[in-house]
């Protein structure tokens, strides 16, 4: 079964590589270094797509005895991977196409076949960036989260990762077509190149979020602010537990979340009543949070029982 984030990255890659396809055909026409830049935009983003794929395909496997938590952070490595080609294949491509033209600048020939593309390519880009923004919403389920602020405390870069990936393609087309318009028609020529500079720029902005982002998953990033409310009120509810010394939490992966809990019981818990509390506690986080995928718990001062660890059961 296809996961929704996973919709929306073939969403983006069907976008891409058709607008891509046009770009290049409107490049090679009318010789416009925006549109080349545009063309290779699109095709880095199709690369990209294609990177998030095979780091969702990988983060499925199950556990085993190398990797006994899973293989969930496999997506976060991919999503870095995907930022610095969107530097390097992406960006720098770009700043290089666009000094070129500015030095030796080429007249555009046929700007309405550049301009018609430009067109058919921000309704693409509009659809796919549509699609993600919907998951969005269905993420945030009605809370104020501004799209900004989920990007940053999103877990998983690759609606993030796409997100911004599309939200920085409508960008680049309209740079593209105030590119082509004054080098074409108010006989600026130097526009063009200067335009190729402008997408570049953007470029290496998006990378550099990313890759920000992801690097701060890759380290180990803690569940988001809400979330974290919502499992310690579960806790605080249940009346076996006197204190919460400490909770824990990272994301292994967009959809797995480890927990570890150092929690104060009431002293007369015996050994069987604390092992039922345990897995309780499990299951009632679970049922907050279905991400939650391990809960190790540790009592507190008061007890001197070894660390237990519990995995809910599917």
């Amino acid at each position: 079964m296809v996961s929704s984030s996973a919709r929306v990255v073939y969403a983006a890659l069907a976008g891409d590589l058709a607008v891509a396809a046009a770009k290049f055909g409107a490049s090679a026409l009318s010789g416009s270094s925006a549109m080349l830049t545009e063309a290779i935009h699109s095709l880095v983003d199709s690369a990209d797509q294609l990177l998030l794929l095979t780091g969702q395909s990988r983060a499925r496997k199950p556990p085993d005895r190398t990797h006994p938590l899973g293989y969930g952070m496999e997506t976060y490595f991919w999503s870095f991977v995907v930022a610095l080609f969107v530097f390097f294949l992406g960006g720098l491509v770009a700043f290089y196409q666009g000094v070129r033209h500015i030095l030796t600048p080429q007249p555009i020939v046929s700007p309405a076949i550049s301009l018609g593309v430009l067109v058919v390519a921000a309704l693409f880009e509009g659809w796919s960036f549509a699609v993600g923004f919907r998951e969005y919403k269905r993420v945030v389920r009605g809370r104020d989260i501004p799209l900004w602020s989920f990007i940053k405390a999103s877990k998983d870069p690759s609606l993030y990762g796409t997100l911004l990936e599309d939200f920085s393609a409508v960008i680049g087309i309209a740079i593209a077509a105030l590119g082509v318009i004054a080098s074409s028609m108010l006989h600026i020529g130097w526009a063009d190149g200067a335009a190729s500079i402008a997408i570049g720029l953007l470029l290496v902005g998006v990378s550099a979020v990313l890759a920000n982002e992801t690097r701060s998953l890759i380290a180990g990033e803690a569940v988001a602010g809400p979330i974290m409310e919502e499992l310690h009120r579960a806790l605080a509810a249940d009346s076996r537990i006197v204190q919460i010394d400490e909770i824990a939490t990272m994301h292994l992966g967009p959809q797995a979340i480890l927990m570890a809990l150092t929690l104060r019981f009431r002293s007369e818990l015996s050994i069987s009543a604390l092992d039922d509390a345990i897995r309780e506690i499990t299951l009632t986080l679970q049922a907050v949070e279905k991400r939650v995928a391990y809960v190790y718990v540790r009592p507190g001062p008061n007890g001197a029982l070894p660390l237990r660890q519990t995995r809910p059961t599917a």
